[in-house]
């Protein structure tokens, strides 16, 4: 197929690859003559050899299959962490009670990217691939607190509460613990991204984990000790 190759670089704030090529994108839309179109392919190759496209490429193409490749590990290790608290729980239900603050830590992270100026990058994936264990594991000493509770014979709804106020010091220690090891890689032209995910997700994510979870397992249980 007959093709010309044009370079570039990104320099300056905007450094990533993705924000000048959307750039580019309109702005050749809007260079092109009346009744002229240009196909423009982002990830596959042009079909048609004889019509006017475009395929970018380059650092566009090695960023959308890390992002790729990183989503799909994301959701594999989102379905392992559900087979693991399903094998430590014996319920279908509670992992999904569990795992529910998951997605609320996009409240965290893309604020805490925007606050600071920073680009989205495949580290700050890796910062909400962690998020996912450091919540799920928040949840479980909340859960288990609250099983133990119900064990010995307390009321659900004081069970609740206690695990609450009893599990909040530790949660917040641990959370203030990662939170400030993340603090001395936010500089960094690589890691940013990773660090801005921890400190927001971490942030954002136990708040909601101890108010979000108490409630949705309160929910759970009343529901099964009423059908029971």
């Amino acid at each position: 197929m007959p093709l010309a190759y044009v370079t570039a670089d990104s320099v300056g704030d905007t450094d990533s690859p993705l924000y000048g090529m959307f750039e580019l994108v309109g702005a050749l839309k809007r260079q092109l003559p009346p009744g002229v179109e240009l196909e423009q392919r982002f990830f596959s190759q042009p079909a048609d050899p004889n019509r006017p496209s475009l395929k970018w490429d380059g650092e566009w193409q090695i960023t959308y299959e890390t992002f790729r490749d990183m989503g799909l590990a994301y959701s594999v290790g989102l379905i392992l962490i559900y087979l693991l608290v399903v094998a430590q729980f014996g319920s279908y239900a509670v992992p999904l009670v569990i795992m529910a603050p998951i997605p609320l830590t996009i409240i965290g992270v893309l604020p805490g990217h925007a606050l600071l100026g920073a680009q989205f990058t495949a580290t700050s994936m890796i910062g909400m691939i962690a998020l996912a264990g450091i919540i799920v594991r928040n949840s479980i000493l909340l859960v288990d607190f609250i099983n133990v509770e119900l064990a010995q014979g307390r009321d659900l709804a004081d069970a609740v509460i206690r695990s609450a106020a009893v599990r909040a010091r530790p949660i917040a220690l641990t959370a203030v613990a990662a939170m400030t090891g993340a603090f001395f890689i936010l500089d960094d032209p690589i890691f940013n991204g990773l660090a801005v995910s921890l400190i927001f997700g971490i942030l954002v994510s136990t708040v909601l984990t101890l108010v979000l979870i108490p409630i949705l397992y309160f929910s759970y249980r009343n529901r099964t000790f009423k059908a029971a």
